[in-house]
């Protein structure tokens, strides 16, 4: 008698999907910098779902907040958080002034991402913190915790060079008699660089003021 075989079918190994998130930041809560945050996370979340390779797993967003302290980003905080508990493999920035403009903040997290095994890849200075063997590396072959320093530091400086520019420009406006910014005042209203009084409201503002005296 003849002896038949089963011949099961033998489904192919597929490697696993790796667990993709992105950061993305503003610091100031302006119209033109709502549309540039909205536009990163759309961005990233299609550039993420489209690759079949990886696993969307989420866009992290921290809207008008500074990049020179980590510890008031929350949601910078949150994908740390997630990281730390297996959630993550990759992490997409737009830069290294998006990801932190402190350099120690940024080389404490990239170290910390680094032990965790997760890779971050800046996507401006095409820079992956990671190799596929886990050594730090760089696109140019150089050594990409110093450059990380460097531009970190550069992005530091940037910041406060800014800060200062912009305190700077305030005491001269405030020297000069000419207010910081043409926001409205109910009783005024702007002729030029100037503020000048608007009758009919000045009336109220009038009223008010004497029945607190």
């Amino acid at each position: 008698m003849r002896k038949v075989s089963k011949i099961e079918p033998i489904s192919p190994s597929l490697p696993p999907r790796k667990k993709v998130a992105a950061y993305a930041r503003v610091s100031m809560e302006t119209e033109r910098l709502n549309h540039s945050l909205s536009a990163q996370v759309s961005y990233y979340s299609n550039l993420i779902q489209s690759n079949p390779e990886w696993e969307y797993a989420g866009v992290y967003a921290d809207n008008a907040v500074t990049g020179t302290k980590s510890s008031s980003r929350e949601e910078f905080q949150r994908m740390l958080e997630d990281c730390e508990a297996g959630k993550i493999d990759i992490i997409l920035t737009k830069s290294i002034s998006r990801f932190a403009r402190n350099t120690v903040d940024l080389l404490e997290a990239v170290r910390h991402l680094k032990e965790l095994g997760i890779e971050v890849r800046f996507e401006k200075e095409h820079i992956n913190s990671l190799s596929g063997d886990g050594e730090v590396i760089h696109s140019l072959g150089a050594d990409s915790e110093l450059i990380l320093t460097l531009l970190a530091s550069f992005a530091q400086e940037e910041v406060r060079s800014l800060s200062e520019n912009v305190k700077w420009g305030t005491r001269k406006r405030f020297e000069q008699g000419i207010p910081n910014g043409r926001f409205l005042i109910y009783g005024y209203r702007w002729e030029g660089d100037h503020l000048v009084v608007e009758p009919e409201e000045a009336k109220i503002v009038r009223l008010i003021y004497d029945n607190f005296l």
